[in-house]
């Protein structure tokens, strides 16, 4: 996702500006799908809502739904405490008792709860350290991940899984320690675990891939991958973010496919769909010619409710709104605004338009 406080790197690398656009062989929308400008009315709604909140940034977390209906807010990013490997932390910053105090973390839970809504929390992020990568030990890394589990009872975790993160001694530390989790939950009480990764044109690359069988590998229960749609390079001719975002949906799709298939899961692809989660960085990406629009935010919510995907997400909800005078100049891609002439939660609306399940 985001770097904490915001801005990320385009994690794909110049290798990705060389990708064919294998589905079309050129620019725009990906073959069986809807163009930007010529979208078939979505056939059905399904599935969850839920935008990523930067816990840490200032002025502190504002639970606020702006979604028609329910809302599941992904609360980010557990990271390990940088003098405590196996102790999580908000990004490094702030420890649970310290967000607890400080910013009334748990209260504002609470409270958000009440009014019939839910959290999530996301482990990881661009920056670290991540625990699976501080933490080595499944055991110790499990622990960890408990301790949030329970501080917040959450029923949903989202790993957030790039970077350095992406290492295969991580990869499999984290797996096992999720299978352990999982075996241990309360018969009735499943924990869902989203697996949240990079995404290009061409679908996931060779270290999300192996990401994904070491979670199968272990034993691991995926309730989805969630695939980060944005930074993918300059634009071709005639192609917009809602176009790049459809490719490399439908890529990861048959990614997902062949993933389940070769461990022997269900690999029908009106599943696969159910069990992924598209995630758009709204307004100015953090690639210069990369702005997600309204008009994006509404095609990829219509695509998604056509292939009947299971999770709508996006980055974030503190930049869900227009920028002050000067914010723009002192960052860009701004941590606290769209860098685009919006109204506060347009995007919240755009993107969470049907999505009205439970996660």
């Amino acid at each position: 996702m985001a770097a904490l406080r915001s801005t990320r790197v385009n994690r794909q690398g110049t290798a990705l500006l060389a990708v064919a656009l294998v589905l079309t062989g050129c620019g725009g929308a990906p073959a069986g799908g809807q163009g930007p400008g010529n979208q078939a009315a979505p056939t059905q709604s399904a599935g969850w809502f839920g935008g990523y909140l930067d816990v840490t940034l200032p002025p502190g977390p504002a639970l606020v739904n702006a979604a028609a209906g329910r809302a599941t807010t992904l609360l980010s990013f557990i990271t390990a405490s940088p003098a405590q490997p196996c102790v999580p932390s908000w990004g490094g910053t702030l420890s649970l008792d310290e967000a607890g105090r400080t910013l009334q973390l748990d209260d504002k839970v609470r409270q958000f709860r009440a009014a019939g809504h839910d959290v999530a929390v996301s482990f990881g992020g661009h920056q670290g350290p991540e625990l699976a990568t501080a933490c080595g030990d499944a055991a110790a890394l499990a622990d960890a991940y408990t301790t949030v589990i329970k501080r917040y009872s959450l029923d949903v975790v989202d790993l957030d899984v790039e970077g350095q993160a992406a290492d295969p001694v991580a990869a499999k530390a984290r797996a096992q320690a999720l299978a352990r989790i999982q075996a241990e939950r309360p018969k009735g009480s499943p924990l869902r675990v989203w697996l949240t990764l990079p995404v290009a044109r061409d679908g996931l690359d060779s270290r999300g891939k192996d990401n994904v069988k070491a979670m199968l590998s272990a034993g691991v229960e995926l309730a989805g991958v969630n695939i980060m749609t944005m930074n993918f390079g300059p634009l071709r001719n005639g192609e917009t973010m809602l176009s790049a975002s459809q490719l490399a949906a439908e890529a990861a799709h048959q990614d997902l496919e062949e993933l389940y298939s070769g461990a022997g899961k269900p690999s029908d692809p009106g599943k696969i769909w159910q069990g992924m989660g598209l995630t758009p960085m709204v307004g100015d990406n953090d690639v210069a010619d990369n702005t997600f629009d309204l008009q994006d935010a509404s095609g990829l919510n219509s695509f998604a409710r056509e292939r009947g995907v299971g999770r709508m997400s996006f980055w974030s909800v503190n930049r869900d709104g227009r920028c002050s005078p000067g914010a723009q100049e002192e960052q860009r891609p701004s941590s606290s605004c769209s860098g685009i002439d919006q109204d506060t939660g347009d995007f919240t609306r755009a993107l969470s338009n049907a999505f009205t399940g439970s996660s």
